[in-house]
């Protein structure tokens, strides 16, 4: 009898045993599994926050880069003749918001001359007797263009042999204190912070 009453306690703490394995197995299995869940979930969360930056980050850089966008130079080269040539350069600003520290440069050189200029508008409502008058000359860098205006710049003659080593660059910077630099090729680029123009 206690054989048996030893045998049917083990066979109890065996089966108990086993039970408890059992049980504490399906917990390992619900846990990995509700883990792996998680670890999906948090990958898609990752997945989308990073989509969402990229859009802030493409939304902004449009941002940044729409007022220079509409910033136009419209360039006239006159020459060669016997005194060389020159270049005249209108900067258009079509924005509705100011440039600063507008100037051009042929080459390494400034440019001669700097006045205000008529804006070259579409809209017969925008020409007002508070414009002002062509060849009001200005000191460069000129400090701020108003929105829907324009300047005109002039060059130095040159030697023909120094064409094409003179070709305009116009320099701004927009309203939000981006330094821009826009060459004679249509060629938009933001200036490094301390270069000089």
């Amino acid at each position: 009898m206690p054989t048996w009453i030893g045998g049917t306690g083990a066979i109890a703490a065996g089966w108990f045993a086993y039970q408890t394995i059992k049980s504490q197995r399906q917990q390992i299995r619900e846990q990995r599994q509700f883990i792996g869940e998680q670890s999906r979930f948090m990958a898609e969360q990752q997945q989308n926050l990073q989509l969402e930056r990229a859009e802030l980050r493409a939304a902004a850089d449009d941002r940044k880069w729409a007022q220079a966008r509409q910033v136009a130079m419209h360039k006239l080269r006159i020459g060669p003749d016997s005194e060389g040539y020159a270049w005249v350069v209108t900067v258009q600003n079509s924005t509705d918001a100011a440039l600063h520290q507008v100037d051009i440069r042929f080459g390494s050189n400034l440019a001669n001359v700097a006045m205000e200029w008529p804006a070259f508008d579409d809209d017969p409502s925008a020409s007002s007797p508070a414009r002002i008058a062509v060849g009001d000359v200005l000191t460069t860098p000129v400090p701020l263009l108003g929105a829907h205006r324009a300047l005109r710049f002039s060059s130095h003659r040159w030697p023909r042999f120094e064409d094409n080593a003179n070709r305009p660059t116009l320099f701004f910077t927009d309203d939000g204190g981006v330094r821009w630099s826009l060459d004679s090729y249509g060629k938009l680029e933001e200036v490094p912070a301390g270069t000089p123009s």
